[in-house]
């Protein structure tokens, strides 16, 4: 018997928590309720949850702090935040801290149902993109990071690259800075706008050259960028880094 998705929902809301569990029983996933920050902090200890919907505006303890509490002894659970309020500061602080995403209410539970299949299927191995023009390093990325267990596509274009994106929720791209037609921070502009959630590492092997392009990318919420030569350890720690929800900028 296969064993099912098992779902947290954690909202002061009861009715709206009792109605998207029961939507989402009919999809076949096992999701189980409670009301506040401090109760889904003491069920998370004692029970295994492939991933929890969190209210963000909770009396008591907010959902972004239930979900800091929560890392500490369950950091691979995945987390969608959802509010039905202008709190911008905490949506942000809750992407910062590793949330998958923010819903507002009403949700769109289309977009919900994608959302936790994406996030659930990113959990075995994240989506990934690579943009480079050097064949090389393209193929030598995406073997890497296939054996870790990734999802790679590479793109030898910007074009290419943005098709892509408007395809694929990628998570995590690489993306080299001087690359002919469309530039580094051109290509990663365009990504962001089809897919804000991204995760860019800026790649050059010409820092000088390219260091104004390289800060504005940084400026506008790029991860950090890594020099080639590429040492392939930094690579697969800025990827682990990612992964476990540090969204924070890396010096460079």
């Amino acid at each position: 018997m296969v064993e099912k998705t098992r779902l947290l929902i954690v909202d002061d809301n009861v009715d709206f928590a009792y109605n998207l569990a029961d939507v989402l029983e009919l999809k076949g996933y096992d999701a189980s309720v409670c009301q506040d920050g401090h109760r889904a902090i003491d069920m998370v200890k004692k029970e295994r949850f492939d991933l929890i919907l969190m209210d963000i505006k909770m009396p008591g303890i907010n959902g972004v702090e239930t979900y800091k509490r929560i890392k500490e002894t369950s950091s691979g659970t995945v987390t969608i935040m959802m509010t039905a309020y202008a709190v911008e500061n905490l949506v942000e602080e809750a992407l910062d801290v590793g949330a998958y995403d923010v819903f507002y209410k009403p949700l769109d539970i289309s977009r919900l149902l994608i959302a936790i299949e994406e996030s659930l299927r990113e959990e075995k191995g994240r989506l990934i993109l690579i943009v480079d023009d050097d064949k090389g390093i393209l193929h030598n990325l995406r073997d890497i990071l296939q054996v870790k267990g990734h999802t790679v596509f590479i793109a030898d274009s910007g074009q290419r690259a943005i098709e892509l994106a408007r395809n694929n929720q990628f998570r995590i791209v690489f993306i080299d800075v001087k690359i002919p037609l469309l530039n580094g921070l051109e290509i990663y502009k365009a990504i962001k706008e089809i897919n804000p959630r991204v995760c860019a590492v800026m790649i050059t092997g010409y820092r000088q050259e390219v260091k104004d392009m390289v800060e504005e990318a940084l400026d506008s919420s790029a991860y950090t960028c890594l020099y080639k030569p590429l040492d392939m350890d930094d690579v697969l720690n800025v990827v682990d880094e990612i992964c476990r929800g540090n969204r924070k900028r890396l010096k460079v």
